[in-house]
């Protein structure tokens, strides 16, 4: 094989070969140090071109498939094995130290895994089929395995790019953005190189670009936005366009905890404070108004109203102040959201909400301060008060106290309520506490059923199995005590464990603290959460603490930076006019970049084309060079009236392009007719510059140098 044959092997090979070395880099990465990863890395570059080289060759050429298969085999064991014995030497941790010791079983270890397992497929890749189809596979899956553990908004994973991000102040989502796009790239690198290595370097470019104009778009738009909660959070999936939160809340059967781990906000808290009851309750709606099936959000503005259902660009407080202040304490939030939400959360007892500068546009949705007045009610003050507001008109108590037209719920609870101590027995409090125990004790948590089918999914609930979710604990609750005469109501929000704080300022809402609650209303105190909790579960709802993601996200929102920015961009927000300039100016810089890439590739590609194919790519190139310098064919001349018009200027050109049309008409093979008229092409085309040289003037060749379109013309 000649010279250029061998070039135009050597890249898609060498291409080939750094792209499944890269793929072994990324996998061990998280497994091994990073002397591991390079012998990985080098191990694989060793036996690509080694396996390339000699597979035809003897010996390899007289090994049959099975028999490499065992080779590979052995030698992946004997890594295996003599790594095990470098680490476990006590004499030669004490000889080298334990660390180099450990350095050197790790190398040992990669270098002849990446080998042995390299070897084997490259063997399959030059004998079978399928062979490079499992060369594909194999970098497809290095990639997503090691990238996967950043589903579900986990952008501090893996670890090694989250910590490497934290590290510098870097957002860990942008070099997770750059590693998929390498993964795609290298995927379809390895494509196109099976079909076409003469048209690798047009496809590469434009998948580059399109690859990393996401990463700008991303870098000026932001993020793609996760789908929008539901109304408890349980599964963090959005319902259909069209639909309201009238609608049915129960999800029985469509609860996934497969994206539980999911994060949909942070909290920073402002000011300190520790929830006597172990939970953080963050209060977003209500179920109040009864509409004859079952409890909804309400339309009427003379009831909750000491909620807020609507996001504000400034401030929005509720009407009427909380009672008993003295037993509140004031605590200001600031919560940036990681999913739109319906409308704005809040601390337990959320009184305002107001509009902040968001730190973090392409990590946040919205950042708001939530000033609630957080109750810290003992026991004292809740006992012995009567149910209700008297302010309330009669219309107010009885939209309260509406449920469904099913005796069995006063039934119940009066049968609960039968054992209460006599002093308690008409307390409201009292009452409620007695039925939260009943659910606690007989009923059990579980996110499959079907009572979300009946007519009432409470009461099938409550009167069948007692199996089920919050949501059916909150709505039988709230059933019997509205049933017993005690105003009720069906919280929903984020209930998060006080312990998932961890001692900082900051707390991480995740999709599995979707929560829905009973709250009842007592004179003088205002709604109280009576929240159940089953000592029964069918299902485990616990996470891993995210401890060093709630710190990422927390720094992130704690970044005040951008406040002035922020100013800025609100003296004028009706036309972004510098962010169109800078989206225009990048693209324009890619497009210039892509630009240059093929004018370079086009002029330089014979030097390692095939013989079949250098005839064209050399007369091509000489036309791209030609038309740089304003020297292009007119409308409908043909090439030979073309040359014969420069043939004063260049009379190389006449002879070149004589030699094009008789190796491109011949119905031999071209590089039969190349030896036989015995064409240099890369000579003729360097005569055909040295003469356009002379008859041109400098400053055209410095345009013609500049200008990256200039092969666009060519025809």
């Amino acid at each position: 094989m000649n010279q250029p044959s061998a070039l135009s092997h050597l890249l898609p090979s060498s291409l080939r070969a750094a792209i499944i070395a890269s793929s072994y880099w990324v996998l061990s990465i998280s497994l091994t140090s990073q002397s591991g990863s390079i012998a990985a890395f080098m191990g694989c570059l060793f036996s690509c071109f080694l396996i390339d080289s000699t597979i035809k060759r003897p010996p390899l050429q007289n090994l049959r498939l099975p028999v490499l298969a065992i080779i590979t085999t052995i030698i992946l064991g004997m890594g295996i094995l003599l790594g095990n014995l470098l680490t476990s030497s006590l004499t030669l941790g004490n000889l080298l130290s334990p660390m180099l010791t450990y350095e050197l079983g790790e190398v040992l270890q990669w270098f002849l895994f990446s080998a042995a397992l390299t070897a084997l497929l490259r063997a399959l890749a030059h004998r079978t089929s399928y062979g490079r189809v499992l060369e594909i596979l194999f970098v497809a899956t290095a990639f997503v395995i090691t990238l996967a553990a950043h589903r579900q908004g986990m952008i501090h994973r893996p670890f090694f790019i989250g910590d490497f991000a934290l590290t510098r102040g870097i957002d860990p989502s942008s070099i997770l953005m750059a590693f998929g796009c390498a993964a795609v790239l290298s995927l379809a690198a390895l494509l196109m190189m099976e079909q076409n290595h003469r048209r690798l370097p047009y496809h590469f470019t434009v998948l580059g670009i399109l690859c990393f104009s996401l990463l700008i778009y991303i870098q000026f738009f932001g993020l793609p936005s996760p789908r929008m909660t539901d109304a408890m959070g349980l599964t963090g999936q959005a319902r259909e366009s069209g639909s309201s939160e009238q609608e049915n809340p129960f999800r029985d059967g469509q609860n996934n905890t497969s994206d539980m781990e999911a994060p949909v906000a942070v909290v920073l808290f402002r000011d300190d404070y520790e929830p006597a009851g172990g939970a953080y309750y963050f209060r977003e709606s209500a179920y109040t108004q009864f509409n004859g099936t079952l409890l909804t959000v309400t339309g009427r503005s003379d009831l909750d109203e000491d909620l807020i259902d609507h996001f504000t660009p400034t401030r929005a407080e509720i009407n009427e102040p909380l009672p008993l202040p003295d037993k509140r304490q004031t605590v200001r939030t600031t919560i940036g959201l990681l999913a739109p939400h319906r409308t704005p959360f809040g601390l337990d007892t959320p009184v305002a909400f107001e509009n902040v500068p968001n730190p973090n546009n392409l990590r946040f949705k919205q950042v708001y301060d939530a000033f609630s007045m957080v109750p810290q009610f003992e026991f004292p003050d809740l006992i012995g008060r009567s149910a209700g507001d008297p302010d309330w008109s009669a219309a107010q108590r009885q939209a309260y106290l509406e449920l469904p037209d099913d005796p069995r719920y006063r039934e119940l609870a009066t049968t609960i309520l039968a054992d209460l101590r006599p002093e308690f027995a008409d307390d409201p409090y009292a009452k409620a506490l007695a039925i939260k125990d009943y659910l606690d004790r007989n009923g059990i948590y579980s996110l499959k059923n079907e009572h979300a089918y009946a007519e009432d999914p409470a009461a099938s609930f409550l009167f069948g199995d007692l199996t089920g979710y919050c949501m059916h604990f909150s709505f039988a609750a709230t059933y019997m005590y509205r049933s017993i005469g005690i105003p009720a109501r069906v919280g929903i929000g984020y209930s998060v464990p006080a312990s998932n704080r961890a001692g900082g300022s900051s707390l991480l809402i995740q999709a599995i603290n979707g929560h829905a609650w009973p709250e009842i209303f007592l004179d003088g105190v205002g709604w109280v959460i009576v929240d159940p909790a089953p000592s029964r579960t069918l299902v485990d709802m616990s996470v891993d603490p995210q401890n060093s993601l709630q710190q990422l996200l927390g720094d992130m929102l704690r970044d005040e930076a951008s406040f002035d920015e922020f100013i800025e961009s609100q003296v004028d927000s009706s036309f972004p006019i510098g962010t169109i300039a800078r989206v225009f100016a990048a693209l324009l810089l890619v497009m210039l970049l892509a630009a240059y890439v093929v004018k370079i590739y086009r002029l330089h590609v014979p030097r390692f084309a095939q013989p079949d194919t250098r005839y064209r790519l050399s007369y091509r190139a000489t036309l791209d060079s030609l038309s740089a310098l304003g020297l292009r064919r007119r409308y409908g001349e043909s090439r030979e009236a073309f040359a014969r018009r420069l043939s004063a200027m260049t009379p190389t050109f006449s002879a070149m392009t004589r030699s094009h049309l008789e190796t491109a008409l011949s119905e031999g093979k071209p590089a039969a007719l190349e030896q036989a008229y015995g064409v240099d092409w890369i000579a003729l085309n360097q005569r055909i510059r040295q003469e356009i040289r002379r008859h041109v003037p400098w400053w055209k060749h410095l345009l013609a140098f500049i200008n990256p379109f200039a092969w666009m013309s060519t025809h």
